[in-house]
Order: structure tokens, then sequence, then C-alpha cells
């Protein structure tokens, strides 16, 4: 049963007040970033901060508009839009216009719009519209492959533009499926995916082998609790490795340690099994499974670095792990971004008074940079507000996100909140340097129509879902 409210009475309007406070400091943050003597007019509209004074006011006639959307409609259409977006996307790679190397643009004019930003907003949707259907249990390989798909077709559509960045920020709804009870095993498999990949690329595969044998006793010791049936797998691993390494000096086969683990660890698997079957000892099949898996994916490690990766992508993670310094390359903007932010100090150099940002010296430091405008020129006090805001925004959506009686509301809320969260921690940790600099912007303060209008879609249709919630008795 329903019944009609007044919705602007139940809007959420402190957090309509962060949104508005975070896109006006954008604004004039934008402003410091591309000022320029001979326009001084923030309201010049030649220069960025018109054209984005323009884009916020777009953004506040989006916003209205949503709110005045009947709540239904986003969950009879999530799949439609979904769809629609995906055609989109597709259409983009094959109409759109190339800019800094990723086709992901449609150019009208001088006006430019980026499909891939909206996606994130169809995307929630569609995970929102699945998981609250009616008998979807979400642990389930059904589940599994469905939601893979939903999360996977976008962000593989947008990789073939060259957007990387942009598709690793479907990662985030990995937190709106832990929110709603997935499997832990799966979460733990995709962490470990992660930290494998990383140190595949820094340490040697023999290290890397060693390494995962030793986790794999681990983890066997803490499911069985026997040391008798450890010490029994490591005399075979290390008999037969000795027996070999000692035939390879024997016949001079010129085999690397390497090899003759990985040999040794084979020989060794098959005996294990068999007695794990004979004995029925538990987990053993699925732990050697887990183990050759791990070998196999670093094998894949290389092949997929060198050839989906570009040449700009391998230096910037390279240079994250400290296995190449290229200072006058991709590093540049990183260093200039970090000298920036430092030299705020405290309480930052003033308004219009950041020498860094002043000269140009941070590239793109009215959009993926614009970090360390605020940071030199605000100092310490002003990245702590504004990482405050945004820290106060996303208590204050996980808080509506679990007072709503519908489920696809607090589906979408979350979605909504894990999105934020990513482009927050990925892009403020690009200009200081702790993550590879992939390309996105700061949520409601990097300059860009698509990127504003996309956020603020993805915000007020949670908070018009939110100003109905009491309707549903």
């Amino acid at each position: 049963m329903q019944r009609r409210i007044n919705i602007w009475a139940n809007i959420d309007w402190l957090t309509v007040a962060l949104y508005m406070l975070l896109v006006f400091l954008g604004w004039i943050n934008i402003y410091a970033a591309v000022y320029n003597e001979e326009h001084q007019s923030i309201l010049d509209f030649s220069m960025r901060y018109g054209k984005q004074l323009i884009w916020i006011s777009a953004a506040l006639v989006l916003a209205f508009a949503v709110l005045t959307i009947d709540i239904n409609f986003f969950s009879y259409f999530a799949y439609i839009i979904y769809g629609a977006l995906m055609l989109v996307l597709v259409a983009v790679l094959i109409f759109g216009k190339e800019i800094n190397g990723a086709t992901s643009w449609f150019e009208i004019g001088s006006f430019r719009v980026q499909p891939s930003e909206f996606a994130k907003t169809a995307t929630a949707l569609a995970i929102a519209r699945y998981l609250s259907t009616f008998n979807v249990k979400i642990n389930t390989l059904k589940s599994y492959i469905r939601l893979a798909g939903i999360i996977l077709l976008p962000a593989l559509l947008i990789f073939l533009q060259n957007d990387t960045g942009s598709a690793l920020v479907y990662c985030a709804f990995v937190f709106v499926l832990y929110r709603e009870g997935i499997s832990e095993g799966i979460l733990l498999i995709g962490f470990f995916v992660i930290v494998l990949f990383v140190l595949a690329l820094v340490l040697s595969k023999l290290t890397i082998l060693l390494l995962s044998i030793s986790i794999i006793f681990i983890i066997f010791w803490f499911l069985n609790r026997s040391f008798k049936n450890i010490g029994i797998g490591f005399l075979f691993i290390s008999g037969i490795t000795a027996i070999l390494f000692g035939v390879n000096l024997l016949l001079k086969l010129g085999l690397s340690l390497y090899y003759i683990l990985l040999i040794s660890l084979a020989i060794s698997s098959l005996i294990y099994i068999y007695f794990s079957i004979r004995y029925k000892l538990k987990n053993i099949i699925l732990l050697l499974v887990f183990l050759l898996s791990s070998i196999a994916f670093t094998y894949s490690v290389d092949y997929v670095f060198n050839n989906f990766l570009g040449r700009h992508q391998q230096k910037r993670i390279n240079v994250v792990l400290g296995l190449e310094t290229d200072p006058y390359g991709v590093e540049y903007n990183v260093n200039q971004s970090k000298i920036a932010i430092g030299s705020g100090g405290l309480t930052g150099k003033g308004f219009l008074k950041g020498t860094q940002t002043k000269f140009d010296f941070v590239p793109e430091q009215s959009t993926d940079f614009i970090f360390c405008t605020i940071g030199e020129e605000w100092g310490f006090a002003g990245t702590f507000f504004v990482l405050s805001l945004f820290v106060f925004l996303l208590y204050r959506l996980i808080g509506i996100a679990e007072r709503q009686r519908s489920p696809f509301s607090r589906i979408y809320g979350y979605g909504v909140v894990s999105v934020i969260f990513f482009h927050v921690a990925i892009n403020i940790g690009m200009t200081i340097g702790l993550v590879p600099v992939i390309g996105i912007p700061l949520p409601f303060i990097s300059y860009g129509g698509s990127s504003l209008w996309a956020f603020t879609l993805l915000l007020f249709i949670f908070l018009r879902l939110d100003a109905s919630r009491l309707e549903l008795l």
C-alpha cells in the first residue's frame, strides 16, 4: 500500500547543502586554477570558470527535474536505461571523438559529452533492480554470472575506448555486493588476485612460487590443524625437489630452480591428491587447484601488462611501484602536484596566490588535478575541510541508505556511495602519488559538464527515492 506525501518536505536538505557547497568550492577553485588577468571576471563565459557556471546551472535544472519524476520510474525502467547506455557506449566507439588518446566523447559543435560518466548511474540502477527482484539469491552461480555481466559489460566497452581509469571505477560496485551479502570468499579471492598481480610485477616468479606454497601450507593448517599432514607434504616436495635437482646436475639439463620446483610441485600434487582421496583429507584438491591457478595467473600478468596496457599506463604503474623513474615524463604531473600541495603549508598561500597554479606547472589542474590547487592555495586546513565534507557526505549517504524501506533504494544508495568513494579515494591518491594516474575527476569539484551532470544525476536519483521512502506502509 502507498500513500502520497509531500516529497519537498522529505528531501534530505543537509545532503543537498553538502552538494551545493562542494559544487561551489569546485567552481572557485577552477577559477583559481585557470585564472587569467585578462579575463578576471568569474562570469567570463569564454573561460573554463564561466563555462563551469553554465554546467552548474544546467546541473541544478537536472536535479530539479529528477526530483519531480515518479519514484517508480527508476525501478521500472532500470534495465531499459542500462540497455540504452550500453548502446550509447557502443556508438561512441564508432562515432566518438578521440581526446587525449581515448575515444570517449561525442562532439556537437563546441559541446562535448562523455557517456561513460552516465553509465555508472545506469549500472547502479541495473544492479539495484536485479538484486531487489523477488527470490533472487546473491550467493548462487546464476547470480554471480548475471551480476558480473551487468558490471563488466560497461567496463569492457569503456576499456575499449582506451579509458582505463573510468573502466576501473566499476570495481567499486563490489562494495554494494558485499553489503548485500556476497560470500566473503569471493572478496578474498578478488583481493588475492590484486595482490598477486602487483607481486608478479615486483617479485621474481621463483619468489612468488615459494610464497604461494608457504601460504597454501598455512591455510591448510588453519583448515585441518594437523602438523603431521603438513610435515608429510613438506617432505614430499623437499624430497622430490632434491632428487630432481640431483638429476638436473647429473644429466646437465640446465633447468632453473624455478622449473625444478614447479615439476616437483606437480608430482607432489598428484601424490597428495591420491592420499587425500584415500584418507579423506579435506580441502586438499581445492587448495591445490587454487595454488596451480595462482601460478598460471602469474604467467598471464606479463602478457596482460605488456599487451593490454599502453606504454604510458605501464610507466605509471612502474613508477608507483618504484620499478622505473621518469621525472620529466609520467612522473612530472605527480611531482608538480606534490610540490603544489606541500608548498601550501598549514593555511595555504591564499586565493589566487599559488605559484604552481599561476604558472601552469601542473597540467590538467582544473580537471583531474584540481585537488592540488586546493592544497596550494588553502593549505592543509583547506584540504582537510574538503576531505571532511566528502567523509561527511559519504557517512550521510550510508545512513540514508540504511533507513530505506525499499531494497531497490537501499542497494542503489550503496551504489552511489561506492562510486563517489572510489572517485574521491583514487583522485586524491593519484595527486599525492599513492596510486597510478588514471585520469578520473574529483566528484562535484573537477571541471567538466559530463562529470558534474553524471554525479548530480547519480546523487539526486537517490535523494528522490529517499524522499518517498515513507510512501511505503
